[in-house]
C-alpha cells in the first residue's frame, strides 16, 4: 500500500454508530495536503492521516468502556491538570512534565496546554456551574509534542493531544485556546447528549464544540459578541497560508482560500447543505449552518455571548431532551423553547429569526 492509499484509508468514512474521534483539522484539508507534489507538504499530512487512523481505532476501545460521571469530591470545583510530553513520538500519554501543583515549565507548549485546560474548566464552572467536562471534577490530562510535525490536535476520550504542526502551514496546536475548548467540549457532549457523529447530528456535535470553543476564547478575552472575531483557530494557520482561520461562524465559507489547503467549503445556510459520504457525512463542513445560527442569535441578543446565547445552547446540550440522532430542526426547536423558558419573549424571537435566516424550520 503506497502513502496515497494509506491516506485514503485513513480518511474513510466511519460507520454511523462509530464513536467520536474528532481532530481540529478536518479530513478534507489533510486530504488536499496529502495530494500535494511538494514532499514538505504531503509528508506531514500523510503521517498525520496515518496517526489519526490508528487513534480512531483506539478511540472506539475507550468509548466501549462507557463514560459515566463519578461523584464529585471536595476538590471538584478546582481543576486537576496533568501535562505529558510525547517527545515527538506517537505514544501516549508520554513523560509527565507538569502537575497541578507545579509551577510554570520552561516549555511554552506545556504552559499553553495547562492554561487552555484551565480556561475551559473556568468557563464551564463559573458560568454554567459544571465541574469539569463530566460535571464531577474529572481530571484534565493533555499530551504535547505528539508525533513528528503532527498537524492536528484531538480529544481521544481520555486526554487532549497536541501536535507541534509543521511550522509551515500550521503552527503549534496549543496556541489557540478555542481549539482546546473545542476539543474538550467533545468530552462534555459525550457525557451529556452524546450526539451521534454522523450526518446532521454529527454536524451538531461539531458545531456545539465550535460554539463553546469560541465562547471560551471570548470569555478569556473579555469580549462582547460585537467585539469578537467569531473565528475558530485564528492563531493556528502558518505564514504561508492564504486565510485567517479554520472556520468562521460569522461568515462560513470565507475562513481560507489557499492554493494548498483549498477553499473553505462550509455553507452558511441549508440551501447550500453539502451531501457527501466523506467525513461521516460532512460533519466538519455542514456544521457551518448551526454555527451561523448561533452567531446570528448571539449578536442579536448582544452583550457577552456566554451569558445568554451560550446558556441557551448549554441548557439544550445538558437538558436531557436532545436525542442522539437529533437533526438541525430538532436542535432549533429545543433552542427556541429554551430561549423562551430561560429569558422570555425577546430571546425567543431572536432564536426563531436566527434559525429562519439559515433556512431551518423547527420541528
Amino acid at each position: 500500500m503506497d502513502l496515497n492509499d494509506s491516506a485514503k484509508k485513513a480518511t474513510a468514512s466511519a460507520t454511523p454508530d462509530s464513536p467520536v474521534f474528532c481532530t481540529i483539522i478536518p479530513p478534507h484539508i489533510l486530504d488536499n495536503l496529502a495530494q500535494s507534489d511538494d514532499p514538505a507538504r504531503h509528508e506531514p499530512a500523510r503521517r498525520t492521516l496515518e496517526h489519526d487512523h490508528v487513534r480512531r481505532t483506539q478511540r472506539r476501545e475507550i468509548a466501549a468502556r462507557g463514560l459515566t460521571p463519578g461523584e464529585p469530591d471536595a476538590g471538584a470545583d478546582k481543576p486537576n491538570r496533568t501535562i505529558y510530553d510525547a517527545e515527538h513520538q506517537a505514544h501516549l500519554p508520554g513523560k509527565k512534565v507538569r502537575s497541578e501543583s507545579d509551577g510554570p515549565s520552561q516549555d511554552a507548549s506545556v504552559n499553553r496546554a495547562h492554561a487552555g485546560l484551565g480556561a475551559t474548566f473556568e468557563l464551564y464552572l463559573k458560568i454554567y456551574g459544571r465541574k469539569s467536562i463530566d460535571g464531577a471534577g474529572l481530571p484534565l490530562n493533555a499530551t504535547v509534542h505528539y508525533g513528528e510535525k503532527y498537524d492536528n490536535a484531538f480529544w481521544d476520550g481520555e486526554r487532549m493531544v497536541f501536535g507541534d504542526g509543521d511550522n509551515d502551514l500550521f503552527r503549534d496546536f496549543t496556541i489557540p485556546v478555542d481549539v482546546i475548548g473545542h476539543e474538550l467540549t467533545h468530552g462534555v457532549t459525550q457525557y451529556t447528549a452524546n450526539l451521534d457523529y454522523q450526518g446532521q447530528s454529527g454536524a451538531l456535535n461539531e458545531s456545539v464544540s465550535d460554539v463553546f470553543g469560541v465562547l471560551i476564547k471570548q470569555y478569556a478575552l473579555g469580549q462582547t459578541a460585537d467585539q469578537a472575531d467569531w473565528l475558530i483557530g485564528a492563531d493556528l494557520l502558518g505564514p504561508n497560508v492564504t486565510g485567517k482561520a479554520l472556520r468562521s461562524m460569522k461568515a462560513p465559507g470565507t475562513a481560507y482560500d489557499d492554493d494548498v489547503l483549498g477553499k473553505d467549503p462550509q455553507p452558511a445556510a441549508m440551501k447550500d447543505y453539502v451531501h457527501t459520504t466523506d467525513d461521516n457525512g460532512g460533519v466538519h463542513i455542514n456544521s457551518g449552518i448551526p454555527n451561523h445560527a448561533f452567531y446570528l442569535f448571539a449578536t442579536a441578543v448582544g452583550g457577552k455571548a456566554w451569558e445568554r446565547a451560550g446558556q441557551v445552547w448549554y441548557d439544550v446540550l445538558t437538558g436531557g431532551n436532545l436525542a442522539k440522532d437529533a437533526q438541525f430542526a430538532d436542535f432549533a426547536a429545543l433552542t427556541i423553547a429554551a430561549a423562551h423558558a430561560r429569558f422570555g419573549a425577546g430571546e425567543h424571537e431572536a432564536a426563531v429569526k436566527a434559525w429562519t435566516q439559515v433556512g431551518i424550520t423547527p420541528k
